[in-house]
């Protein structure tokens, strides 16, 4: 078994005597795996009752008769006309109230019992038609779950799950402090759906009454995974084995993976980053490999889609430079993937993605520079074989991430709303990421035994015996680093009172909260390891009162000047930091080294900018080490192990000088 390569495969849009090039040029590239049918649905099943599966026969049989593996798709993700012509209710309601007409994707209420109803007896028959075929590897279901839906069943659904939750009228008129505003509800009949039609004002993220929509996010994505759940049970009458997934959309807001990932077999999830600088691009992809190797304790995860070459869905559409396609691939394996797909295999003809990359174009050529490096990764994968299949990676860092946490702070009425969590969490991991230090992002409720340093930047809602066990990690000799804005609500979003629940550990307590726009800095003076430098802070400036905390970092201006910005409380055998601004990334790079340090943890060569050292660790105990250099020219650095490289058979021993052109990776196996 080797990494699955190839992706979305759609070729019902095309003439059959397309295919045969088609799979000639799959040889040529390497091409392992194809996802079949995800769009499929209007020609399955043309009419309610009405079953045609002789196009997908013929296109599963052509796959697994060329000796491709397949990835099955269930074709829920977009609904056909004959659906939303019948039973209407099946389409959304938006936000503004507005019932929607057929169109689009991703278009189905997720209520609608008519749509479960029709999407599960499809989904069955197709798993019971392919149960047998040894080629399927993994069932997709749907595609790219996400939006919401506020129509009237949504509404009664709604009710329904906050009877679950809440139990009692008491206990959530509490949770949503309907005191304020005349809000007491005496009957789960009387709640709506928080819209720009009840307590909304300037779009989703602006409410009244934060605990409302808060709960409202938890019960969408909740909805949205039922219908996943559903299918795949459908899937289970059949198939008793082989995984069942959907692709994911990396730090995706509306859906909290956290409550999902328990339901899949394997994450996987589709990697379209952000433009960027190439560094920034490259930290933020780290981040978010690590975020989906995170939701289920560290197990391998599948890339089910990238571009090969441009996507097409944003205002501007760069195409990725030479080498950019494999370095960007080879990233996504040393964190943890054990598939690397594309969307998509050949470009459409027509409609919204006809400009979308693939790696067989308009022309179908396969003298592109596009296909040639398709190619040409492909044949790299199938040089490194099974050597990382089922391979971890390990670290002793972890980052807290927190959907509820992210909700709860971007619909906050105050302090700023120009902090966004993801930038937050971004900045502390572009300064371990940086570090070569391996990270992983994992959610509130892990266990923290096995880490040394725990990083959890705008945790603003704790919930559970999180701040318990944040305690006991540090008195243990861990390490704690949080930042402004955490430690300020209860999982109902509502704050604490009296003393923060952070706050003994901290040593502080935040006494006022000030506010700038962007363009205002505040100059911080970091004193660490002996060095004083300056560096500015922005958006949010919390005042802070020590108790026993010592001073790391003062204010420089305005009427807090000299008071603290920065601050560690010894606890025990360790220590718990604590940012009150959001600090330019040399200031977080600097604390975080320092952290990092004190545990033996910085990474080798950490002061190569641009350069990714990672490592993944086989079933077996191989550790294999991948060395990319993300930089715009050549990096020259020793190497720390000895080993041979996967991809070029270079011998390399211990302390050998090793220069890295822009792009470059190396595997290195012991």
């Amino acid at each position: 078994m080797t990494i699955h390569y190839g992706g979305d495969y759609n070729p019902e849009q095309w003439p059959r005597e397309i295919w045969d090039a088609d799979y000639a040029a799959f040889d040529e590239a390497g091409v392992t795996t194809l996802t079949l049918g995800v769009f499929a649905w209007a020609h399955l099943q043309p009419a309610e009752g009405t079953y045609d599966f002789a196009l997908l026969d013929a296109i599963v049989g052509r796959a697994t008769a060329e000796g491709r593996r397949i990835v099955m798709a269930t074709p829920s993700g977009a609904m056909p006309p004959w659906l939303a012509q019948g039973y209407p209710g099946a389409c959304r309601v938006d936000f503004e109230g507005r019932r929607h007409l057929y169109g689009q994707r991703h278009n189905h209420c997720p209520s609608s019992p008519d749509f479960r109803r029709l999407s599960v007896e499809l989904a069955g028959r197709l798993a019971a038609r392919y149960s047998d075929n040894p080629a399927i590897v993994a069932w997709h279901v749907g595609n790219e779950y996400g939006g919401a839906c506020y129509c009237d069943a949504c509404a009664e659904a709604f009710r329904e799950w906050l009877r679950a939750r809440y139990t009692t009228l008491e206990r959530l008129n509490d949770a949503w402090t309907t005191l304020f505003w005349s809000h007491v509800f005496t009957s789960f009949d009387q709640i709506v759906p928080p819209t720009a039609l009840s307590e909304h004002w300037r779009g989703p993220d602006h409410t009244a009454f934060q605990g409302i929509t808060l709960d409202y996010r938890r019960f969408m994505s909740d909805a949205l995974l039922g219908g996943f759940v559903a299918e795949k049970a459908a899937i289970r009458e059949h198939v008793a084995d082989t995984p069942v997934t959907t692709n994911f959309m990396g730090l995706y807001q509306p859906v909290d993976y956290h409550r999902w990932a328990q339901h899949l077999d394997l994450v996987s999830w589709d990697n379209y980053p952000p433009h960027d600088t190439p560094l920034r691009t490259a930290a933020r992809m780290a981040l978010t490999h690590d975020a989906m190797r995170g939701l289920r304790a560290g197990e391998p995860f599948w890339v089910m889609e990238q571009t090969p070459s441009v996507t097409a869905s944003r205002d501007v559409n760069p195409v990725q430079r030479p080498g950019v396609l494999a370095l960007r691939t080879w990233q996504s394996v040393a964190h943890g993937a054990d598939a690397t797909l594309y969307f998509q295999m050949r470009q459409s003809r027509g409609a919204c993605e006809k400009y979308h990359g693939a790696v067989l174009d308009h022309s179908g050529r396969t003298d592109t520079r596009a296909f040639r490096e398709v190619a040409s990764l492909g044949a790299d994968l199938a040089r490194l074989g099974d050597a990382t299949i089922g391979a971890r990676t390990p670290a002793r860092v972890a980052l807290l991430l927190d959907w509820d946490s992210w909700w709860a702070l971007e619909l906050s009425d105050g302090p700023n709303r120009n902090v966004r969590y993801v930038d937050v969490l971004s900045t502390y991991y572009r300064a371990v990421w940086a570090a070569n230090a391996p990270v992983d992002v994992v959610p509130v409720t892990t266990r923290l035994d096995a880490y040394d340093v725990v990083i959890a930047p705008a945790l603003h809602m704790v919930k559970g015996d999180l701040a318990a066990r944040l305690d006991a990690f540090v008195r243990r000799g861990g390490s704690l680093v949080t930042s402004f804005l955490s430690g300020r609500v209860d999982e109902d979003d509502n704050a604490f009172l009296g003393h923060g629940v952070l706050d003994g550990l901290l040593g502080l307590r935040v006494e006022e909260t000030d506010a700038q726009p962007p363009e205002v800095a505040n100059p911080v003076e970091l004193v660490l390891d002996g060095r004083t430098t300056l560096h500015d802070g922005r958006h949010v400036f919390e005042v802070l009162v020590p108790d026993d905390a010592s001073v790391v970092g003062r204010y420089t201006a305005d009427f807090y000047a000299g008071t603290a910005a920065v601050t560690r409380a010894v606890r025990g055998s360790g220590d718990a930091w604590y940012v009150a601004t959001s600090l330019d990334d040399a200031a977080v790079a600097s604390i975080m080294t320092s952290v990092l340090e004190q545990h033996g943890l910085l990474g080798p060569h950490a002061d190569v900018e641009g350069l990714e050292i990672t490592e993944r660790v086989s079933p077996t105990g191989e550790r294999i080490q991948f060395v990319l250099n993300h930089g715009t020219t050549p990096a020259t650095v020793s190497s720390q192990v000895a080993g041979t490289d996967a991809l070029t058979g270079l011998v390399v021993r211990r302390g050998d000088l090793l220069t890295l052109a822009p792009a470059q990776v190396l595997v290195l196996r012991p």
